[in-house]
């Protein structure tokens, strides 16, 4: 017996945008919010919805992702017939072996998606941070009658230029068009990166439509936009919660800070939706005789001399005496020496920072990653 509704979680990406962030790691496997990594919000998602078979499609650095993922134990994502399983491109008669693009992704996986019999499938982004029913999803779906539905959110008009921008009719919900990132928006009601297809009108789209594969390489660019022409009912559903989409420094630097807000804290809102993580675990916080806390997150494994304000501490960070560190993000097995001050900065996992240093101090956020030979590299975002 087929299955209602499978997931594919798109976490190829190299997430370019975030810079030394992702030179050695997938963007879903970057760290966040101290001991969670970006996937873990749609992996848990997942699983907090009742959809138990996830494929993963990984791409770039996919064994950073392969061997945090693991067999998804730690997602409940494992039980019987159900699971997760991670699909890597690879080679196949006549066919490019890489994926080109979300929906290409897909058509390389079709014999997987087939394998399970859904009537519905749902593709998801693996870089971005929000809690999410995709149940409640489905239900829109099934009510509107849709062929495809899209997850919606209102953005910044400012920064609707980086989204795909829709327009609908307000009473039925449909999306009447439909433009991946256009220089001139006239809407800022944009996708999520989340979508409901039937499968059988999806299957024939990339199989029927598409003889040599690449016809339809990316939903946003291509599959969509079709779907609109060709008459396909697209349906709208309009998202209320938080959602962040972390593509730059810049955003990943508020996302992180966003969790001090309790309006916005995308962890504390909701306390029975919870967000797993493969963390593994470390010894307690350690705060000494002249530390100061304010308003911030602190991890397992964190030693602390100094003052920190208003920031996020991953695991394993060491504070020095006299430093003090403020709007700033500090990821896993970062060290900070005395007498140092941070502040606005997102700085990367493992780095050295000597004592005796100023960082950050400027409007924009300033990223300090390690080079390969261990020296600390500084950039702004």
């Amino acid at each position: 017996m087929g299955k209602e509704m499978i997931a594919m979680l798109l976490a190829g990406g190299r997430g370019s945008r975030l810079k030394k962030l992702t030179e050695d790691k997938a963007k879903p496997a970057v760290p966040y919010g101290g001991k969670y990594r970006i996937i873990d919000f749609a992996l848990s998602n997942c699983c907090n919805s009742g959809v138990h078979t996830v494929g993963v499609l990984t791409q770039y650095q996919h064994h950073t992702l392969k061997n945090y993922i693991g067999t998804g134990d730690c997602w409940n994502l494992n039980k019987g017939e159900d699971g997760l399983t991670i699909l890597s491109p690879y080679d196949r008669a006549n066919e490019k072996g890489l994926y080109e693009g979300t929906a290409h992704s897909i058509y390389q996986n079709l014999d997987f998606i087939d394998s399970h019999d859904p009537e519905y499938v749902l593709i998801l982004s693996g870089d971005h941070i929000y809690k999410m029913d995709y149940s409640k999803m489905l239900e829109h779906h099934k009510k509107h009658s849709a062929d495809a539905t899209i997850s919606v959110i209102e953005v910044p008009w400012d920064e609707a230029s980086r989204f795909g921008i829709m327009n609908m009719n307000p009473d039925s919900k449909q999306i009447t068009e439909f433009e991946e990132k256009p220089e001139s928006p006239n809407s800022n009601l944009a996708s999520m990166g989340i979508y409901i297809f039937n499968w059988k009108a999806l299957k024939h789209i990339l199989t029927s439509d598409n003889p040599d594969g690449l016809a339809f390489e990316d939903f946003g660019k291509d599959v969509i936009p079709y779907m609109i022409r060709e008459n396909y009912h697209l349906s709208a559903y309009q998202f209320k919660g938080y959602w962040k989409d972390v593509g730059t420094v810049e955003s990943f630097w508020e996302a992180n800070l966003d969790l001090l807000r309790g309006d916005q804290n995308p962890l504390l809102d909701d306390k029975e939706w919870k967000i797993y993580t493969a963390q593994p675990s470390q010894p307690p916080l350690i705060l000494d005789e002249s530390a100061l806390i304010t308003q911030s997150v602190l991890s397992e494994g964190c030693q602390v001399s100094g003052h920190v304000q208003r920031s996020v501490l991953s695991p394993g960070v060491r504070v020095g005496k006299g430093t003090i560190i403020k709007n700033s993000v500090i990821l896993p097995g970062a060290v900070v020496g005395d007498n140092v001050k941070i502040e606005n900065a997102v700085i990367d996992s493992g780095t050295v920072i000597e004592s005796n240093n100023n960082i950050g101090y400027s409007q924009e956020v300033t990223l300090i990653a390690r080079k390969k030979d261990h020296q600390e590299e500084e950039m702004s975002a």
